[in-house]
């Protein structure tokens, strides 16, 4: 009987232990495919971004043995908060100031790892198909997260339409503006949902993307735009961001690469012909 349940106890030992190596065995191997993962998947915005990854760098990373994925977005909040969550490698479609607001307002730990590109932001006609001809009272829309809607009032001040109390505010909201000749009204919007209400209004401040999606050419169709080479093209180049750690990781350092390629710069000149601008 006491030999019987030694051998029992042997047998239960034996299986224990088999069962933690075999455990230990499934970790490891799981630590195995998550260093040895090929995949870089990206959150980004349909146009132009998510059209430059899937066109132009999509080719470079095979090459290099990696697999691009890329999942779109038409907000500007899900990209950031995917990367935050581990849900994507990295995003791409948006400026340094809107991250730094966002990692600011939402606590993220988010980081800017390249400039890629400048989309010169633009003033559209609604139901004014000019500037000079804005009636007073005129509504505008403009994006209503805090580095958007500067960004559109410093255009319209450049555009001698108001003037801000400090004119390179990139901070600055309508309560800086000092004044306002035409007593322009301002509808504030969601940056996506700007371009579905421009019939409503007078004119309308558009990001370049949304601007491009809603079928307007932006070296045609503005009624003023930003400039490269000013204050805006070096504030507002889109950027690629990771998650803060991860940005000297393999897939990181690739994917930075080749969103610097002399091919990704080919075909940003060749397919938006200025209203995209690469920065490098």
């Amino acid at each position: 009987m006491k030999t019987t349940r030694i051998k029992a106890l042997g047998a239960l030992v034996a299986a224990t232990a088999l069962v933690s190596f075999g455990l230990a065995a499934c970790t490891n191997a799981g630590a195995a495919s998550k260093t040895d993962d090929k995949t870089i998947t990206v959150a980004a915005s349909p146009t132009p971004h998510a059209e430059i990854l899937n066109k132009a760098v999509k080719s470079i990373v095979e090459k290099d043995g990696y697999k691009l994925v890329v999942k779109e977005f038409t907000d500007y909040v899900q990209p950031n908060t995917a990367t935050e969550d581990g849900e994507v490698d990295a995003n791409y479609y948006q400026h340094k100031p809107y991250l730094d607001n966002f990692n600011k307002e939402k606590g993220t730990h988010l980081v800017s790892v390249e400039g890629v590109h400048f989309e010169p932001f633009g003033l559209y006609p609604g139901k004014t198909a000019s500037l000079d001809a804005l009636p007073d009272g005129a509504t505008v829309a403009v994006p209503n997260d805090a580095t958007n809607e500067a960004r559109a009032l410093l255009l319209l001040q450049s555009a001698g339409l108001i003037k801000l109390k400090d004119p390179q505010d990139i901070n600055a909201t309508p309560k800086d503006i000092t004044s306002n000749p035409k007593n322009l009204q301002f509808k504030e919007l969601e940056a996506a949902v700007v371009p579905t209400v421009i019939k409503d209004v007078d004119i309308a401040a558009l990001n370049g993307n949304y601007a491009i999606q809603a079928g307007f050419d932006p070296t045609k169709d503005t009624l003023a735009t930003e400039k490269a080479g000013d204050l805006a093209a070096k504030t507002y180049e889109n950027i690629l961001v990771v998650k803060d750690g991860n940005q000297n990781s393999a897939k990181t350092k690739e994917l930075a690469k080749a969103l610097k390629s002399d091919a990704v710069r080919d075909y940003i000149n060749s397919t938006y012909k200025g209203a995209v601008v690469p920065v490098f």
